[in-house]
């Protein structure tokens, strides 16, 4: 309903004004009140802009709304001169004429008449707009500009005459006002109104002064243009602070004018005949047995679901509603069309009713505004039942009995009303019902590092399932599961699928998805114990106002409109639970940063269940309250639930991989593998996942296969290197070689196969191939320049010269001593080689002491503590880098070997077993060093 005039399109020449008239543009003069601008003169130096002039005037007389709009853009681009050769004007035939002034292109002091020689505009056909569900009644008037070159400015001058009759005599007017740092060579906004008019203007901006001024019988507003530029404001200010720049003109003087002018368009005394089929309709609600609120549900249900949303504008339709038998009959209709449907059998069922003007997306703003129809961009129907105010939208999808409470945020609306009304605010809160409400079935009995298998169900309501339903009706099978695989990957991750479907309940507005699957482990060990987290939806709560400028200090925080999602979780953990226990697991309801959180979590039997459910309110929280906001929202995150495992985990390397194959958890996820890979076996994804959990289990020879498979299907430099390093570990250096060169050969510049093939290389003796490669690399220089002297570095410490090593890493540090990681390596280096051990000490100590806790730092000290004969500190060290890795193999083998050397064989070659479990190679990397159970 609303017209933000005439900038919207005019740097194209493609000014979109509001609705006209007649169906054929005229061609006249400018009436005498216009005046008409002077084209700015162009700079000698510098760049013009391209818009020289932009210059909108407004008048109000007799009840019309004349709009006279002066656009001269210079096309300054071969990409301007294309979009200038071609002029559209879109115009409503149905309120007024569309009439063209001049249009005239300026080449240096010449002046081209471009309508000269009776070149008129064409007039295309309505509809333009169809595809967005309106009917507009628009015309448009396009003609192609002939002649325009690079350097000219085309002119044109147009006006249009606008009486809407459903307004009764009012006018109104909106106009957008370009703000710095747009540049203009001339920009005006002129706006004159009859005294006898009784107009009321309001600039809806910053830092504009306007005064009018008396001009024989009107008087006169004029805004130069550009205006100052509009202070920023953070994105997350209520929308009465974030506004575009206006400035409005209305002849209406009160809320209640406006209301009282709608009210009879909404007069619906005698709209149902009897014996009509919606009469019928009608008498089947009367019929229903339920209480007012059911017959009321079951009316909006009918509104919802059986009249399509088309906007119909034409013919006087932009304020007038289409009548009810007519839209039961066409089965179409636009909000208002839709709410007249509805009030008329809201009011058959003697239900107390009435219409409300809303804007959808400003309603904070409208109370600012001036009073007019034009502040409104929707219409809906309140409704009064056991006293409480329903908010009933013919246009939504899906609602039912239970949404019959919810509230839209809409901010303040206008009751419709033959006695006039003034604004009344919509407080909202929650909805009843989650638009999602998902449930996750999760298998995680057989371990913590096996993949998690999943049954999940999402039912999907309202607006969301009428779009998800609508957009099913265009998909293909494939694409249909894709669709549902991608929802869930937002709650539960990236995941494989062996099963999804869909359920359509036309009757609930439902939609059902359901997808099993398997999805990389969520546990992860910390301080020593398994560790998964089990809530979904709060840790994804972003409340971060900014309000540190001075400007900002009061602005309040809006927050997101109501809608709710509720996760449910039923998590089988490993070992029937013994020594499993919920962390943080209380009971939680409260709000926070404008949200409803509420959260129960139970523990027996092994199975975890969890239910949470999260609400946006569409609260509106002031800037004092916000600092308080963001610390409570800090702590109910900070205290998410997690389950934490026993305080002695286990591990996978404790049982055998026959053994962990025969788990309920491992079988579950092989057989999902499978029926994933059989459902698109050309997906690489499904390949890859099942090799990385057979190799996780120790089936080494199937993940090799699969891994074989994925290459088949989709080879990149990744797969290769993936299967060239398992190559490796398995014994097949020849392989392994072969596959870092082919990666290399996909992905010349890649850092990771270079690395890999310098690294067989020299495990194949041939470390002087091995060097040269790497030589190479650091010759060209560049960002990996020192990532490659380290890779040269590494590979003559563990296969050549340890001193050559040395010395590298040195030179390094020499050049960068803020690379603390440098002593670590060189500590590395002289206690495996077993060289230099005097100053090795000193380079160890600094790598702990710089290295923030990292473990490798220990690792290498404890080899150093080896090699003095401390074998107690070489113990201790290891203690605490196996308790913080479990799966450090090369701590775990050491380790092995520090016990042994103590006289511990038992607990030694326990370590030694993980270890060689861990990695099959262990025992020849640290032969190389000369060390051995």
């Amino acid at each position: 309903m609303s017209k933000l005039g005439w900038l919207a399109a005019s740097a194209a020449m493609m000014v979109v004004a509001p609705a006209f008239a007649g169906e054929t543009p005229l061609y006249q003069a400018a009436p005498g009140w216009v005046e008409k601008a002077a084209m700015p003169t162009l700079p000698a130096a510098g760049d013009p802009p391209s818009m020289m002039i932009l210059d909108s005037q407004i008048r109000i007389e007799k009840g019309v709304l004349w709009s006279y709009a002066d656009v001269a853009t210079r096309a300054g681009s071969a990409e301007e001169l294309t979009q200038l050769s071609s002029l559209t004007l879109p115009w409503l035939p149905d309120k007024g004429d569309l009439i063209i002034h001049e249009l005239s292109i300026q080449r240096g002091e010449e002046v081209i008449d471009a309508l000269a020689g009776e070149k008129r505009f064409e007039v295309l056909r309505r509809e333009q707009r169809l595809e967005s569900l309106q009917i507009d009644g628009i015309l448009t008037a396009t003609m192609a500009v002939q002649g325009v070159r690079v350097g000219d400015i085309v002119r044109l001058r147009y006006s249009t005459t606008s009486k809407d009759a459903a307004l009764n005599g009012h006018v109104q007017n909106v106009e957008l006002l370009p703000a710095a740092p747009l540049r203009l060579g001339f920009g005006r906004i002129r706006m004159q109104w009859a005294d006898d008019a009784t107009a009321q203007w309001k600039v809806l901006a910053t830092g504009v002064a306007a005064k009018p001024q008396k001009k024989g019988g009107f008087t006169e507003l004029n805004l130069a243009l550009p205006i100052v530029k509009q202070p920023e404001m953070p994105a997350d200010a209520p929308v009465r602070f974030t506004h575009p720049p206006l400035v409005e003109l209305s002849t209406f003087a009160t809320w209640a004018d406006v209301s009282k002018t709608m009210a009879p368009l909404y007069a619906t005394d005698g709209l149902i005949a009897d014996g009509s089929p919606l009469a019928a309709e009608l008498d089947k609600l009367k019929a229903l047995s339920g209480s007012p609120r059911e017959k009321a549900a079951a009316a909006l249900q009918l509104v919802q679901d059986h009249v399509r949303y088309l906007a119909v504008s034409m013919n006087g339709g932009n304020y007038t509603p289409q009548k009810p038998a007519d839209t039961w009959t066409l089965r179409y209709g636009d909000c208002k069309a839709k709410t007249l449907l509805l009030l008329a059998l809201l009011r058959g069922l003697g239900i107390e009713a009435e219409p409300v003007l809303a804007n959808s997306g400003m309603g904070d703003f409208v109370p600012e505004r001036l009073p007019s129809a034009a502040a409104f961009d929707h219409v809906l129907v309140r409704a009064v039942i056991d006293g409480r105010s329903l908010w009933l939208d013919g246009t939504g999808l899906g609602s039912r009995l239970e949404d019959l409470d919810d509230t839209p945020r809409f901010g303040s609306v206008l009751p419709v009303r033959m006695a006039g009304a003034d604004l009344m605010p919509i407080i909202p809160h929650a909805d009843a019902r989650p638009m999602v409400d998902m449930f996750v079935d999760a298998d995680e009995s057989g371990h913590e590092k096996l993949p998690s298998v999943f049954d999940a169900t999402a039912i999907v309501r309202g607006r969301a399932a009428q779009m998800i339903n609508s957009a099913l009706g265009r998909m293909d099978a494939k694409q249909r599961d894709e669709m549902i695989q991608g929802f869930f990957a937002q709650q539960i991750g990236t995941a494989q699928f062996s099963a999804v479907s869909v359920a359509i309940d036309n009757a609930a507005a439902t939609v059902t998805l359901k997808g099993h699957g398997v999805t990389t482990t969520p546990w992860q060990m910390k301080d020593r114990r398994y560790r998964r987290s089990l809530t979904k939806l709060v840790p994804d709560i972003n409340f971060e106002p900014d309000r540190a400028r001075p400007a900002w200090l009061s602005v309040p925080v809006a927050t997101p409109a109501p809608s709710g999602v509720r996760y449910r979780l039923r998590l089988r953990l490993p070992q029937g639970g013994k020594g499993y226990s919920v962390e943080a697991g209380e009971s939680l309801s409260r709000n926070v940063a404008g949200f409803d959180v509420r959260r129960t979590i139970a523990l027996k039997d092994g199975v975890v269940e969890m239910d949470e459910r999260l609400d946006a309110t569409g609260a509106e929280i002031a800037a004092d309250k916000a600092p308080g906001e963001r610390d409570a929202l800090a702590m109910v995150q900070a205290q998410s639930p997690y389950v934490v495992g026993p305080a002695k985990p286990s591990f996978l390397w404790d049982s055998a991989s026959a053994t962990i194959a025969g788990w309920s958890q491992s079988k579950a996820a092989e057989a999902t593998f499978a029926k994933a890979i059989a459902a698109d076996p050309e997906k690489v994804h499904g390949y890859t996942s099942r090799a990385n959990f057979y190799w996780g289990i120790g089936e080494y020879k199937k993940a090799l296969a699969d891994t074989d498979k994925a290459i088949e299907v989709e080879p990149s430099a990744d797969l290769y290197l993936q299967r060239a390093y398992r190559r490796f570990q398995t014994g097949d250096l020849p392989g392994a070689l072969a596959d870092g060169r082919m990666a290399r050969q996909l992905d010349p510049a890649s850092s990771a196969a270079i690395g890999a093939i310098a690294t067989y290389l020299a495990e194949g003796n041939k470390l002087d191939e091995a060097t040269s490669l790497v030589d190479q690399k650091i010759a060209i220089g560049g960002d990996q320049r020192d990532s490659y002297r380290s890779l040269k570095a590494s590979l003559l410490g563990t296969y050549g010269d340890p001193a050559q090593a040395i010395e590298i890493i040195s030179a390094q540090l020499a050049e960068k001593p803020g690379q603390t990681h440098l002593f670590n390596e060189r500590c590395w280096v002289k206690g495996s080689r077993n060289v230099q051990i005097d100053s090795a000490l000193e380079d160890c100590t600094k790598a702990v002491e710089t290295s923030a806790g990292s473990m490798a730092a220990l690792d290498s000290r404890a080899m150093l503590w080896f090699r003095l004969g401390r074998l107690d500190d070489a113990l201790r060290d290891l203690d605490v880098v196996v308790a913080q890795e479990p799966g450090k193999d090369a701590s775990r083998y050491m380790r092995g070997i520090v016990l042994r050397r103590m006289g511990r064989t038992a607990e030694g070659d326990a370590e030694l077993t993980i270890a060689r479990r861990i990695d099959p190679k262990v025992d020849a990397q640290y032969a190389r060093y000369g060390i051995k159970p």
